[in-house]
């Protein structure tokens, strides 16, 4: 951001959610910045069926927990959340909390001009207002665990935990992240009583108006070779499928 703020200013507002996952001797990781979401399919004994488990937590401030995290880390700022169009932002200007990027809302050098107007507070940054760090979750993987979705959350909108862990259970594993993209895009559509063909219409740049961007990795586990694996190679299948706000 640095070598690129005098030619390029507007990457002072360029921002990312991460989601990082680590398998190491039957444990698995979950790294979070963002919204995105991992959650995990299991399958119950009992009765066959496979549940939804999320792993991560969100940092998106239209959860009250998060909201009242940025009230406690900014005690004497009235305004470090705000309602703007009946959406919770920080200062309102984004949802999540944290990120990678976004250095105009981290650092004060970068929150004057050349930067447009719309991304400039008014008054000073005394310190960040984003963090980047993750928050870090801890699962011991067991025999019942079968997949996980990794997604941000333009596919949460528009599915539950439980929808997307039954649309991988119940249907092939070959191209099963490009379904789960399309039955989010099929959803977001039939909010809009429009058809989704029509959606997929719509021209580059308008779409963001009608669902945010989606990208979707589903990973096939294998417990018994994941969990007795000490190196590198563990008993991992994956797919992933990106649907950008671009396009």
């Amino acid at each position: 951001v640095t070598k690129q703020w005098p030619v390029k200013p507007l990457i002072a507002a360029v921002g990312s959610c991460c989601l990082v996952g680590v398998i190491c001797e039957g444990m698995l990781y979950i790294a979070n910045v963002g919204d995105s979401r991992a959650v995990l399919g299991r399958a119950m004994k009992a009765t066959g069926e496979v549940i939804a488990l999320q792993l991560s937590a969100e940092h998106n401030v239209s959860i009250e927990s998060v909201r009242q995290e940025m009230h406690s880390l900014h005690p004497d700022d009235s305004h470090i959340v705000m309602l703007k169009h009946n959406v919770w932002r920080v200062k309102g200007l984004i949802q999540v909390s944290r990120s990678i990027g976004d250095m105009y809302l981290k650092k004060a050098e970068f929150n004057k001009e050349p930067l447009y107007t719309k991304y400039r507070l008014r008054e000073p940054i005394k310190r960040p207002i984003l963090s980047g760090e993750p928050t870090i979750t801890e699962h011991e993987l067991q025999p019942q665990d079968q997949f996980l979705i990794f997604a941000s959350d333009g596919l949460w909108e528009q599915l539950s935990n439980q929808e997307a862990v039954d649309i991988v259970q119940n249907h092939p594993r070959n191209g099963i992240a490009r379904r789960l993209v399309k039955m989010a895009l099929q959803a977001a559509a039939k909010k809009r009583e429009m058809r989704y063909s029509d959606l997929k219409k719509i021209e580059r740049g308008v779409r963001r108006h009608f669902h945010d961007d989606i990208t979707v990795v589903v990973i096939f586990l294998d417990t018994n070779v994941v969990s007795s694996a000490k190196g590198p190679s563990l008993s991992i299948r994956g797919g992933g499928m990106t649907f950008p706000k671009k396009l």
